[in-house]
């Protein structure tokens, strides 16, 4: 199993390795491999910064082979050039729920639509609104989706503010990978990331961020969007 690096068109790409090396080592189990889906940032600001890390853990139990994972917010402080973590907050989904709508159960079932653990169980536990998973929905129709973030896993108001955050609300997701073409990567056509935005805000996001500034209020783009996309919800 390959280990997370960073990889080319990253911004501060130190915070990220710590993050994960720290995310690693606190999953780290015997008879147990870690495997970082991705690394992306909640926030980044001078000398701070939160580090969203969505992974799988592989474990032995009774002779069979059992697969979990979570999505841990890393935070970091830098002093110089050297990152250090400062504190590590594990997604708590909560409980699965018998009463799940029929948006959420064709999202856990749909090929295109790639979920973390974390994000998956947010799902299961009914706390994602329905406008979010018939957004995923409407997007798999063209595009196969690497979700890295809904709910659970990500910091309860927007990195450095005092306001409320749309994710923990159930109410946004982040796409980290679009068509297998992570969005980081300067490869990663323009157009891609571009159309992907304007799709998202079709289907009534009302803020779409990501790496590039599209015309209109509905879309913004700072250092910490660099490397996903964000979709967020008024309900």
């Amino acid at each position: 199993m390959a280990l997370w690096r960073p990889g080319r068109g990253e911004i501060q790409p130190s915070a990220k390795l710590v993050a994960v090396q720290a995310v690693e080592k606190l999953l780290r189990r015997p008879n147990a491999a870690v495997e970082v889906i991705d690394a992306q940032y909640g926030g980044l600001l001078a000398d701070t910064a939160s580090v969203l890390v969505p992974c799988r853990v592989y474990s032995v139990a009774n002779g069979k082979l059992v697969t979990g994972g979570t999505t841990v917010d890393v935070r970091l402080s830098r002093s110089g050039q050297t990152w250090r973590v400062t504190e590590l907050f594990p997604a708590k989904p909560g409980a699965a729920t018998t009463r799940l709508s029929a948006a959420a159960k064709q999202v856990l079932a749909s090929g295109r639509i790639l979920l973390p653990p974390a994000s998956a169980a947010d799902i299961r536990s009914g706390t994602i609104q329905d406008t979010v998973l018939t957004a995923m929905l409407t997007l798999a129709k063209t595009y196969t989706i690497g979700v890295s973030v809904i709910r659970s896993g990500h910091p309860l108001n927007v990195f450095g503010t005092n306001r409320p955050s749309d994710h923990p609300r159930g109410r946004a997701f982040d796409t980290w990978q679009i068509n297998g073409r992570a969005v980081v990567d300067p490869a990663t056509p323009r157009t891609l990331i571009t159309n992907y935005m304007r799709a998202s805000a079709a289907t009534g996001s009302h803020n779409v961020g990501g790496p590039y500034q599209l015309p209109g209020a509905t879309y913004f783009s700072d250092q910490t969007h660099h490397d996903h996309i964000h979709a967020g919800y008024r309900a």
